[in-house]
């Protein structure tokens, strides 16, 4: 397995509170709190939104017992750590989460860490209230045919089930695919060959994304046929297609060795980053990593080559997030104006813009994708930097306005949908594309309602006392 470029530096740190301005021409990027090692030390997953309107995610090291923690903070940067790590002599609970936490449709979040268990890593769900419950612990199995040193975030199938990948374990020790029940019912789909000639390529330190279609896509790191890396299809019973092998083009022009997770643009295509490929430079003699764009047939187009000045990758480099503007928005963990990484934007044809070259005061070396919350702006983490130089968590304001989210993003007529806002009390009126809805609003930051008899597929539309607000994503009608 190649070693993964990781900081994870474990300092602790006083406590203090860290509140920084600094105007761009186009936006506005504020540091709303710093970890102070206690609270945590370097988040490199990215947060969530809860169904409070709050914002939730997970520290790699600090806490209590310097093995992580899970944390909430407001929009306005009040922290509270839910659950440190490690209470007990050999850390069953687990250790080190290494990616973030995804919200399920009980309203709990679930997650995994890279160490701790009985072996390597463990899959948790915990409350809003911070009630946590253990589900399972990697290389319970002999050899871990089961996986081990999970690392991406988990993402919930149509099934209801959760999905998540290990980079390491499985049959041939080049990592699984597996799927979990919110009880603790695991199963491992599939063991990547990787190196025996199989093709499906090897050590998934990505997650999965579930695609339009119901399956779910990805990338792998390495193996393929160029041991560059592989984009790859899964079905829920664990057949994977592999679609595109990464630096089939002179000079690895096309990208290598991928490393965060993809999304799905509005458009119906995949896109991602590669931590090497693109253009050399005496800096990053492999390439400093590209941005891509890949179609669900496997039709890669590369869209963006870094250089220093722009920021360049690491190995657990953020993946992308689609704006409600449409277009892309990311950060490396290198590079810029002061080498400590850069936040930037990227149309779907491509045009690149750095927004911001990060530094210590901002916080740096980011390394969990952005997220963008219903009040319009993105929020995102860093590993190292701000007050104490333990990382910070940050606001990059873009000028958009407010939205909606639905939860989830598909459903059969009949089916309760979660909507979640800002300021949605006193809402009189919610359309599924247009068609009036039974509905509840169960608090200011969500309502739930019933997709109405008749509905098609298009945007969700909240009417609240301030306006009428869309859904981020149109919602998709099944049958």
């Amino acid at each position: 397995m190649k070693t993964r470029n990781m900081w994870r530096s474990l300092a602790a740190l006083p406590a203090l509170c860290v509140a920084m301005v600094i105007a761009l021409p186009a936006q506005t990027i504020i540091v709303i709190n710093s970890f102070n090692g206690t609270n945590g030390h370097g988040s490199v997953g990215p947060l969530i939104q809860g169904v409070d309107g709050n914002l939730y995610g997970t520290s790699y090291a600090g806490g209590t017992n310097n093995h992580g923690t899970i944390f909430r903070i407001s929009t306005g940067g009040r922290l509270q750590v839910l659950y440190t790590f490690c209470p007990q002599s050999g850390c069953p609970d687990g250790a080190n989460p290494d990616g973030g936490l995804v919200l399920g449709s009980d309203g709990n979040f679930y997650g995994t860490t890279h160490q701790g268990g009985v072996g390597s890593g463990t899959v948790f769900r915990i409350t809003r209230r911070g009630v946590f419950t253990l589900l399972y612990q990697f290389c319970s199995l002999p050899n871990c045919e089961d996986g081990e040193l999970p690392s991406g975030e988990l993402v919930q199938g149509r099934d209801g089930r959760f999905y998540g990948t290990t980079e390491g374990g499985g049959s041939a020790g080049n990592g699984t695919v597996f799927s979990i029940t919110s009880a603790g019912g695991f199963t491992t789909i599939h063991s990547f060959c990787g190196f025996s000639g199989c093709g499906d390529g090897a050590y998934p330190y990505a997650g999965l994304a579930l695609g339009k279609d119901g399956n779910f896509y990805a990338t792998n790191h390495s193996s393929g046929a160029q041991d560059w890396g592989t984009f790859y299809r899964i079905t829920r019973g664990g057949t994977v297609t592999t679609l595109y092998n990464f630096c089939v083009l002179s000079g690895c022009s096309d990208g290598g060795y991928p490393g965060s997770g993809l999304v799905q643009g509005s458009d119906g295509n995949f896109y991602g980053t590669t931590t090497e490929g693109g253009t050399s430079l005496p800096q990053c003699a492999n390439g400093c990593g590209t941005i891509f764009k890949v179609t669900t047939g496997g039709t890669l187009t590369t869209l963006h080559r870094f250089v220093v000045t722009d920021g360049y990758l690491t190995l657990d480099s953020a993946s992308l997030v689609q704006g409600t503007d449409g277009n892309f928005y990311g950060t490396t963990g290198n590079g810029g104006s002061f080498k400590k990484g850069t936040i930037y934007q990227i149309t779907p044809s491509g045009t690149f813009t750095t927004l911001e070259s990060l530094s210590s005061s901002t916080g740096d070396a980011p390394d969990g994708a952005l997220m963008q919350a219903t009040d319009g702006n993105f929020y995102g983490t860093t590993t190292a930097g701000g007050g104490h130089s333990s990382g910070t968590v940050f606001q990059l304001s873009m000028g958009l306005g407010p939205f909606v989210k639905t939860q989830p993003t598909a459903g059969k007529v009949a089916s309760t949908v979660r909507i979640l806002g800002t300021n949605l009390t006193g809402s009189t009126a919610v359309t599924f594309n247009g068609t009036p809805a039974s509905f509840m609003v169960v608090s200011a930051n969500q309502i739930q309602a019933k997709v109405p008899a008749g509905a098609t597929s298009g945007t969700v539309q909240v009417t609240t006392p301030g306006g009428t607000l869309s859904s981020n994503v149109p919602f998709r009608v099944t049958h």
